[in-house]
């Protein structure tokens, strides 16, 4: 490793994240810049150029959160994510504990086949207005939803931005997501709902004043599009089935999304525009100019440096390994978003690999530090900071304190449950 291009590398990748998440500059234009000086001095001091910054972003895992994200924004105008939210708050008959589960289930499913960002961006709104009526806080429900979205979000490969980019670089199925990851993640979400049924107790203990206007809310009324709903619907359902069968078809998971996107549009013949403005594309945009400063980590050296420093562990049993990496992805994921975080650790984890270590349990051990470890804090995860965000129009907002009193729980007993798990299930990963 060169001294003078690791250190300008060092020093643009944490200066980014550092602006990023100060909230004081949005965060897609200081990464593009980060990413524009990385190049730049990356061409004056010789150890990236364009071309290389171009085969640094990882296309298959921009195109499959584009097309997933093109049916959302499709769907979304159709009503069809109030009318959800809308027959639980009627299922629960204005009880707060029975309504605190049932929007906590569906949050969990949805984040399951949609990124947990947008899954809270739909539900969290709709929660707010639930809540009014029924003339209880939202607090509880807001912050729970961003939790088990994140929790549940690790079950699948489309479920967790993290996930995405794990199975990218691992080359891992969407069945591979479900045989490894989600029988741990289910346990640990169990123990995430019970853990915050008891944080909250006090909360959901009081008696609501508006049972009988939620009785009259009616479900079909939300539905502004209910044929476009279930043409939408019927498009995703198939896709999730590609997703089953894409490893034997050999068809990548990103082909798979945009072919459906692709498909959505034909059928129901949207205005593009409309669709076009409720892409996530600073989200996208954010992603990709992540991997271009990654890229210039790994060509000045740093991550070569790193990956020669944990190679001085190999004697340390690969379990133990996989254990502790959990742990400090999790608190890394905590301190800093956990994106970043895993794109920088997925260059560490294939160096390792070629030096002859077997890395595809260090992939599941990545996946749950950074999907559980992004609940520690308000900004350990996107999902956190928008409900935190949309809070501050209730009477009761969320603080870095009061988040602090329930996140952090969640996220030890997650990561906890996690850890013994893999331990469990370390040889056959």
């Amino acid at each position: 490793m060169t001294a003078i291009p690791a250190v300008i590398s060092i020093v643009i990748f944490f200066g980014s994240l550092i602006l990023i998440f100060s909230e004081k500059l949005n965060r897609s234009i200081t990464a593009i810049a980060g990413a524009a000086l990385m190049v730049a001095l990356g061409r004056v001091f010789g150890f990236y150029s364009e071309e290389a910054a171009l085969k640094a972003i990882d296309f298959n895992t921009l195109g499959l959160l584009f097309g997933m994200m093109v049916l959302v924004a499709m769907l979304e105008p159709t009503g069809f994510f109030q009318y959800l939210a809308v027959l639980a708050a009627r299922s629960s008959k204005g009880k707060p504990m029975r309504l605190f589960i049932l929007l906590g289930v569906i949050t969990t499913i949805l984040s399951m086949f949609l990124d947990n960002v947008t899954t809270v961006v739909l539900i969290a709104p709709v929660t707010i207005l639930i809540c009014e009526i029924v003339g209880i806080s939202a607090l509880p429900f807001l912050v729970s939803e961003a939790l088990l979205s994140n929790t549940g979000g690790v079950a699948t490969l489309v479920g967790d931005p993290p996930n995405v980019l794990i199975g990218s670089a691992a080359g891992f199925s969407f069945n591979d997501f479900l045989i490894y990851s989600m029988p741990i993640v289910l346990v640990s979400w169990v123990g995430a709902l019970l853990l915050l049924r008891y944080l909250f107790k006090k909360e959901l203990s009081r008696r609501p004043r508006g049972v009988k206007a939620i009785m009259r809310l009616n479900p079909a009324e939300t539905l502004n599009e209910p044929l476009v709903a279930r043409r939408i619907l019927i498009v995703l359902g198939g896709a999730i089935l590609f997703f089953f069968l894409h490893h034997a078809l050999h068809i990548s998971p990103s082909m798979v999304a945009l072919t459906a996107a692709a498909i959505a549009l034909v059928w129901v013949q949207p205005d593009i525009q409309e669709v076009l403005k409720h892409i996530e594309w600073s989200v996208l945009i954010f992603f990709g100019a992540l991997f271009v400063m990654v890229g210039g980590l790994e060509h000045s050296g740093v991550m070569e440096a790193i990956v020669g420093l944990l190679e001085r562990a190999s004697n340390v049993p690969p379990v133990l390994f996989g254990f502790g990496l959990i742990w400090i992805v999790a608190a890394l994921s905590a301190v800093v978003d956990n994106v970043p975080i895993t794109i920088a650790l997925i260059p560490v984890i294939k160096g390792l690999g070629e030096s002859g270590m077997d890395i595809t349990p260090l992939w599941w051990a990545l996946a749950f530090g950074a999907g559980f470890g992004g609940s520690g804090t308000i900004i350990g995860s996107t999902a956190n900071i928008i409900v935190t965000t949309l809070s501050e129009k209730t009477r009761t907002p969320i603080t870095a304190k009061i988040w602090n009193k329930r996140g952090l729980p969640v996220m030890l007993v997650t990561c906890a449950i996690a850890s013994i798990l893999y331990v469990v299930a370390f040889q056959w990963m």
